[in-house]
């Protein structure tokens, strides 16, 4: 996508502002119903409320201008907006499954994918099996007669593994099996699953699309075929949807997605590369690092790498772990990422400190880098990990 293009999305596309009284923002049409003057009318817009405003937990304006944003931004056909990530990837998910029916899924997904598949789906009969996605064949090899979905997220967002997304999207195709990719980490402008044979594309909308870390809000984008199924029954049973405000404040983040992404990923290097170089710090998770075992594959299928990254820290104790993190002026203690601030996000939170055991490695610490000059990141880094 060359710059034009990108910048007629991010300021253009879908916007008329003939409709909106030649606003240079568009206004938010906050209804949430929509009237008709005559019962044909009002007839044939609940035949078609998948593109007719009838009734706004199926199409609003204001969503729908977002929505025809981020299937450009995303190379698909449509999207849908939701009221939260983990709402869209569950979403996706239900739409194309049944009981009996198996999935695949790379193994340490989103908490709340983990959460779908052991507790909810397990419920109703889909089973599913976790794969080391590193190695593509993992996939071939967990398929039964029953699977119907691979579930991907490439990177994940606490160790970064990658998946080699054509090859395994080829070995889905092969079975006939869909595929759905979690495209938080990168966004759609550092990489484009769909481009790579994936049929799904999930979004944590919270993170790096709206970007102010004021909305929580999910996207899932995919050929109309697909998103027509999934609104015509997830979608608009389940009615976890985002209010048109969310909606707007979503357009309002990606006007600026280019200029925040590049320089979130330009500090990231630098904060990454001084990381790597501490002796505090035993590992540097990053993709576009040269001791990252899998850079090849991420500068293969990404344009670039982003903010997120994480680290092992060198202590002897959690306790260790604690003090690096307590003593960080720059960078919030907080669960999620993507906005203009920078976070750090401790493994060691989610466990008992006298049994520190579980799938992650308890000194681990999630960093994102976001807009703030990185010199004084970089300092504030340096000084808490003397106190390690």
């Amino acid at each position: 996508m060359d710059t034009d293009d990108l910048s007629f999305i991010l300021n253009h596309l879908g916007e008329d502002r003939e409709a909106g009284f030649r606003a240079v923002v568009p206004p938010v049409v906050q209804s949430g119903n929509f009237t008709y003057p005559t019962v044909e009318a009002l007839r044939n817009a609940m035949r078609n409320e998948f593109d007719v405003p009838l009734y706004t937990r199926g199409a609003n304006p204001t969503v729908a201008m977002v929505r025809k944003k981020l299937a450009a931004l995303e190379h698909a056909a449509d999207a849908l907006l939701f009221g939260s990530g983990s709402a869209a990837i569950a979403a996706g998910v239900l739409s194309f499954v049944k009981a009996g029916d198996h999935i695949v899924c790379v193994r340490k997904p989103y908490s709340w994918t983990t959460k779908l598949l052991n507790e909810l789906l397990d419920r109703f009969g889909v089973s599913h099996t976790f794969v080391d996605g590193t190695d593509a064949e993992n996939f071939r090899r967990a398929i039964t007669p029953c699977t119907r979905l691979f579930i991907l997220e490439s990177p994940n967002s606490i160790t970064f593994e990658l998946q080699d997304l054509q090859a395994v999207s080829a070995i889905a195709r092969e079975h006939g099996i869909l595929t759905l990719c979690d495209n938080s980490y990168s966004s759609p402008l550092f990489q484009n699953p769909i481009d790579l044979g994936i049929d799904l594309v999930a979004h944590s909308g919270t993170k790096y699309l709206n970007g102010h870390s004021d909305v929580v809000c999910g996207v899932l984008a995919g050929s109309r075929e697909h998103i027509r199924q999934v609104m015509a029954k997830e979608f608009m049973t389940l009615g976890a949807i985002p209010s048109p405000h969310d909606a707007w404040l979503l357009m309002r983040g990606l006007r600026t997605l280019e200029i925040r992404m590049h320089r979130s990923a330009d500090s990231a290097e630098q904060v990454a590369k001084f990381l790597e170089a501490h002796p505090k710090v035993v590992q540097v998770n990053w993709p576009f690092l040269d001791s990252f075992p899998q850079q090849a594959l991420a500068r293969r299928q990404m344009k670039r790498c982003a903010g997120l990254m994480s680290i092992r820290v060198k202590a002897a104790d959690v306790a260790g772990v604690e003090r690096f993190c307590n003593a960080l002026k720059r960078f919030l203690m907080a669960v999620s990422w993507g906005g203009y601030e920078s976070l750090l996000f401790p493994t060691a939170a989610t466990m008992d400190p006298r049994n520190p055991q579980g799938e992650l490695p308890w000194d681990l610490v999630r960093i994102y880098v976001g807009l703030e000059e990185p010199q004084l990141l970089i300092a504030d880094l340096e000084q808490a990990l003397a106190r390690v």
